[in-house]
């Protein structure tokens, strides 16, 4: 009788403890499961948080020229400003009006600040319109740069297909909508 108790015992505990080992594998499997998630979850907020970056970025520029004075702004989107569909790169005529801007800016030499604006015609994916918008306004910043004009003195914004001057419906409509603006404030 003594012997079936112990050996009763010794069976309950067992189970007991391997009850707690199916417990302990059951909860490090969960936790396995929700870490996975915090990743993802971390990797999104850093994602957004980049995305809150730039357009603080973006706001921050926009306040700097509402706080400025409107002095003039410059459309480059004569033959020698408008760019050929999908590109950013700048034509040596383009480079040559660039030139004479940079050598106004300079030789006004007043503290002004310039917003670099891209524009594109409404053909083709939004996102891909705002990217080109972008490259463009940068193109002409870094020419603008290399030529003098400080870089803490200007921003770039695109403008995608959001604003158009002409219709977008003819090739000559699209060729006007793809430019670049050039706003000068004090």
């Amino acid at each position: 009788m003594m012997r079936t108790a112990m050996f009763a015992s010794a069976v309950a505990l067992g189970a007991l403890s391997l009850g707690g080992c199916a417990t302990k594998n059951f909860v490090r499997d969960q936790v396995a499961v929700v870490g996975g998630r915090v990743d993802q979850t971390d990797q999104h907020v850093a994602a957004v948080e980049g995305t809150a970056k730039d357009a603080l970025d973006r706001a921050n520029a926009a306040g700097k020229l509402a706080e400025g004075k409107f002095l003039y702004s410059e459309v480059l989107s004569d033959d020698s400003m408008k760019f050929r569909v999908n590109h950013w790169e700048l034509s040596p005529e383009a480079q040559a009006r660039l030139d004479a801007f940079a050598d106004k800016l300079k030789t006004e030499n007043k503290n002004v600040y310039v917003e670099v604006q891209g524009h594109t015609d409404s053909t083709g994916p939004k996102d891909y319109n705002y990217k080109l918008g972008e490259q463009r306004a940068e193109a002409v910043r870094r020419y603008l740069n290399q030529h003098g004009v400080p870089l803490n003195r200007m921003s770039t914004i695109s403008y995608g297909p959001d604003a158009p001057v002409q219709p977008n419906d003819n090739k000559d409509g699209r060729q006007a909508n793809r430019r670049v603006v050039l706003i000068v404030l004090a």
